[in-house]
C-alpha cells in the first residue's frame, strides 16, 4: 500500500482560508495573485508529496469560484518553438487549450489569455486568431521598455502604458500559464498599473508551491524542484531579504531573489507608496509545507524524483531538446544527494533482463525490455517481439498477474493481432509492423467482449495508476504518452532502438 505523506484536505483548507486573507486585507478593490506551476494536473507536486492532490490547487480556486476569475498567459517564444510541457507531451500552446477546457470543466470564469512579448510571426498570429474565433478574449502584451532597470520608463505609457489593460471584474485575478517564463509577473504588475491609473488601488501576491519556503534548503522536497528546472537554471537559495527582515530563515529561488529589489521598486512607484512587502517570500502564499504530515515519505519520494529527473534530461539530451549544462546540472543535483540509477527499483530488472536474452540468442540482440512495479512491489517485465513492443507486452502481463491469469492464456487472439498487423503493413503502408501500447489496448477492450480473461484483464488496468516503469529503450512518444495516460511514471535508457532517424 501506497504511504502518504501529504494531508490534502488539511492543505485546500489552510490555502484557502489564507488567500482568502490575502483578498480581504487592507482597502484593495481586488488581489492580482501570480500562480506558478501547475494549477492542474501538478504531476509532480503529486509524486514529490504523495497524498498531494494533483489538482488540489484548482479545487480551492474552486472554493472561491464566485471571487475568482483567470487570465492564462504564454510567451510568444514558446509558440515559435513549440516547448513542449514534459508531463503530457503537448506543446504549451496545445497547453492553453487543455487548461481553458479543465477551468470550465471546474466552472471557473475565464477572463482572457494574453500571449506576452508577443512577435508577429504567422505561428503566434495563428494560435490568436484560433482564440478569438472560438469566443476567447486575446491580448497581445509587449516587451517593456526599460526593463529591468529604468523604473521610471517601466512605469510609463512607454513601459506597461504600452500594453492594453484586460478588463477584470472580480476581487481576485488569478494570472496562470502553462509553465515557466510565461509572463505572468509582467502581466500583472502591467494590470497594476493601469489600475492606479484609473484610481483603483489593488495588490499583487505570488502563489508558487516550489521551493517550499519552510522547508530546510537542502530538503530533497527543494533539490527535487530544482531538478525539475535544471533546464532553467533554477537554484534554491536562502531569502536573504526575508532573513534580515525579520531574522527568520525562508527559502526561495535565484529568479525571485534577483528580480525582488525591481519589484518592489516598481509597485512602489506605481502606488507611490512603500511596498508592503519586506521580502520575496513576504509576496507568497504557499502552504504546501503544512500539508505534510511524515517528513520521512516526502523525502523518499522527493529522492526518487531527483533519480527520474536526471534520466529523463539523459534523454532529452540525447534527443536535443536541452544542452549539456542543463543535463549536468541534473547530474550534480542526483549526486549531491548521494543517490544512483540503481536506487529506481525497476531499471536494474529491465537492464538485466535484456542482458540475459541478448546473451542467451543473437536473435535478441535488439530486444527492449520494460520492467514495472505493481503496488506491492513485484516486478513485472515484458520485452519487444514481431508481435508488440515492450510496453504492449509489459502492461498484458502486469494485468494478467493482477487478474491471476496464467501466462499460457491469451488475452487476445493470436489471428486478431495478425489482422491488425496486416491492416498497418499493407493497407495503411507503415515501416513499423510490431503493434504499440495503444493498439494492444484497443485490440484488448474489443476482446474483453467475447473473452472473460480479457475482460477481468480490462478491470485491472486502473490499477497501474501509480506504478513506475523502465524501459532500456527510448520509448515511441506514443507509447510514452499511452502509459502516461494509464498513470505510469516511466523513465528508459537514453539509447534508441534503431539508427533510422525517421523510423526511429
Amino acid at each position: 500500500m501506497k504511504k502518504i505523506g501529504f494531508d490534502a484536505e488539511k492543505y485546500i483548507e489552510e490555502q484557502s482560508k489564507y488567500i482568502l486573507e490575502r483578498i480581504n486585507c487592507g482597502n484593495s478593490e481586488r488581489l492580482y495573485l501570480e500562480f506558478g506551476g501547475k494549477l492542474v494536473q501538478d504531476k509532480h507536486a503529486m509524486r514529490v508529496l504523495p497524498g498531494f492532490d494533483e489538482n488540489a490547487k484548482i479545487k480551492l480556486l474552486q472554493k472561491l469560484k464566485d471571487q475568482a476569475e483567470i487570465i492564462i498567459c504564454i510567451y510568444a517564444g514558446d509558440i515559435m518553438t513549440n516547448k513542449t510541457r514534459q508531463d503530457f507531451g503537448i506543446t504549451y500552446d496545445l497547453e492553453v487549450l487543455r487548461l481553458i477546457d479543465m477551468f470550465r470543466k471546474y466552472d471557473l470564469s475565464i477572463n482572457s489569455v494574453v500571449v506576452t512579448r508577443y512577435e508577429d510571426t504567422p505561428a503566434v498570429n495563428m494560435f490568436i486568431n484560433k482564440l478569438m474565433r472560438r469566443g476567447i478574449r486575446t491580448y497581445k502584451h509587449y516587451f517593456t521598455k526599460g526593463y529591468p532597470t529604468d523604473v521610471d520608463t517601466i512605469v510609463s505609457e512607454e513601459g506597461y502604458g504600452a500594453n492594453p489593460y484586460i478588463e477584470v471584474d472580480k476581487p481576485l485575478v488569478v494570472v496562470t500559464g502553462p509553465g515557466g517564463g510565461s509572463g505572468k509577473l509582467a502581466t500583472c504588475l502591467s494590470q497594476l498599473y493601469h489600475e492606479y491609473r484609473c484610481s483603483r488601488k489593488v495588490r499583487y501576491a505570488k502563489f508558487e508551491t516550489f521551493p517550499i519556503w519552510n522547508l530546510p534548503l537542502k530538503h530533497p522536497v527543494n533539490i527535487a524542484y530544482e531538478a525539475a528546472t535544471a533546464d532553467l537554471r533554477d537554484v534554491n537559495m536562502i531569502d536573504s531579504f526575508h532573513l534580515e527582515a525579520y531574522g527568520e530563515t525562508a527559502v526561495n529561488y535565484n529568479r525571485d531573489l534577483e528580480v525582488f529589489p525591481v519589484v518592489k521598486r516598481i509597485i512602489e512607484k506605481i502606488t507611490g507608496e512603500e511596498s508592503e512587502y519586506k521580502s520575496p517570500t513576504d509576496m507568497g502564499v504557499n502552504r504546501a509545507g503544512f500539508g505534510i504530515i511524515d517528513d520521512e515519505v516526502c523525502r523518499e519520494a522527493a529522492k526518487q524524483e531527483i533519480i527520474r529527473r536526471y534520466m529523463i534530461a539523459q534523454v532529452d539530451y540525447k534527443k536535443g531538446k536541452i544542452d549539456e549544462t542543463s543535463l549536468e546540472r541534473a547530474k550534480l543535483l542526483m549526486d549531491d544527494q548521494e543517490l544512483k540509477i540503481s536506487d529506481r527499483r525497476v531499471v536494474e530488472p529491465a537492464r538485466e533482463y535484456a542482458e540475459k536474452k541478448r546473451n542467451c540468442d543473437e536473435r535478441y540482440m535488439n530486444v527492449v525490455v520494460l520492467a514495472l512495479e505493481l503496488s506491492d512491489g513485484t516486478i513485472i517485465t515484458g520485452r519487444s517481439s514481431r508481435r508488440m513492443v515492450a510496453a504492449a507486452a509489459a502492461i498484458l502481463n502486469a494485468i494478467k498477474k493482477m487478474s491471476g491469469i496464467s501466462d499460457e492464456i491469451h488475452l487476445i487472439s493470436p489471428n486478431v493481432l495478425r489482422s491488425i498487423q496486416t491492416l498497418k503493413t499493407e493497407t495503411l503502408m507503415q515501416e513499423r509492423t510490431s503493434l504499440n501500447a495503444e493498439e494492444i489496448l484497443s485490440a484488448l477492450m474489443i476482446s474483453a467482449a467475447t473473452n472473460p480473461s480479457a475482460e477481468a484483464a480490462v478491470e485491472k488496468l486502473s490499477c497501474l495508476r501509480g506504478c513506475k516503469a523502465h524501459c532500456t529503450a527510448i520509448l515511441s512518444d506514443r507509447d510514452e504518452q499511452t502509459l502516461r495516460s494509464l498513470g505510469i511514471d516511466v523513465t528508459s535508457d537514453p539509447e534508441y532502438l534503431t539508427t533510422n532517424l525517421y523510423f526511429a
